[in-house]
């Protein structure tokens, strides 16, 4: 379930400003070796992976929408799971119909002022999910590998930046730990990244461009999550991923590089 904002709770939390460190860099390093095995495996390993993190996603939005009703937070969950599972083995535009299921049935489960913010997200969850799925078996694993990393170097660079140095927040009102100096070192993280890959692709300053937008999206989409947060009043969107929270908390930031790296493909090729 979701966490609540606990009362009285300091910036830094009760175990100082590092007190988060160690559990996340073990959990870390545990999906780093998930997320490594699927990619390499590829095939119906890759979407079994990818469906169960967009089923346990709107599981999570639906906890956070629908506190008191588990059952139907299973259920959407359960819907996710298989309709990315089925649309990754479908033709596309059966596929691409199939993920409009799990959103229909939480527009028709979730309470009325929930449903805009349900459908939203949902859509985010499983066509991010889907364009994973078509990532690597379209372009391989080496496009795939590079937005991981790219989304990574920014979250790091962000986490250690903003913990080092400080500063003026970059959005308070939506996400009050986020400041100008660990975003900032984030674009220049994805920046060397895009440096570093873009002989493997045979491109120049263009991967580096493409590094700092996807870097942008992907810190975008934390922010839109933190929002969501906000709006429902909670700290985490579960508790499933200890020193993260959850797979929202965990994977927001993906979901926002997927929407960008699919709007450059189609617009850049």
């Amino acid at each position: 379930m979701s966490t609540p904002i606990p009362n009285g709770a300091g910036p830094t939390g009760p175990t100082g400003r590092w007190g988060d460190l160690m559990p996340r860099i073990i959990s870390a390093l545990v999906m780093v070796v998930v997320a490594l095995g699927a990619i390499w495996a590829g095939g119906l390993v890759f979407i079994l992976v990818i469906a169960a993190c967009c089923g346990g996603m709107v599981w999570e939005l639906t906890q956070m929408l629908a506190p008191r009703r588990s059952g139907t937070a299973l259920q959407l969950g359960a819907a996710a799971f298989g309709a990315v599972c089925l649309a990754g083995v479908l033709p596309v535009p059966l596929g691409l119909a199939l993920l409009l299921l799990p959103v229909v049935l939480g527009w028709l489960k979730v309470a009325e002022a929930a449903k805009t913010r349900f459908a939203i997200f949902a859509l985010w969850v499983v066509f991010a999910g889907y364009s994973f799925i078509w990532m690597r078996g379209t372009l391989g694993a080496d496009w795939l590998i590079w937005l991981a990393l790219v989304v990574i170097a920014t979250d790091v660079a962000g986490y250690f930046a903003g913990k080092i140095f400080g500063g003026p927040k970059f959005w308070p009102r939506i996400s009050p730990k986020k400041t100008w100096s660990g975003t900032s070192a984030g674009w220049v993280a994805a920046a060397l990244v895009g440096l570093g890959a873009a002989p493997l692709f045979d491109m120049g300053f263009a991967l580096v461009l493409a590094s700092v937008l996807v870097s942008m999206a992907s810190q975008a989409g934390d922010v839109a999550e933190s929002a969501l947060k906000r709006q429902t009043g909670v700290k985490d969107s579960s508790g499933l991923i200890p020193g993260h929270g959850g797979l929202l908390d965990r994977f927001d930031g993906m979901l926002g590089a997927a929407a960008m790296f699919l709007l450059l493909f189609t617009f850049l090729g």
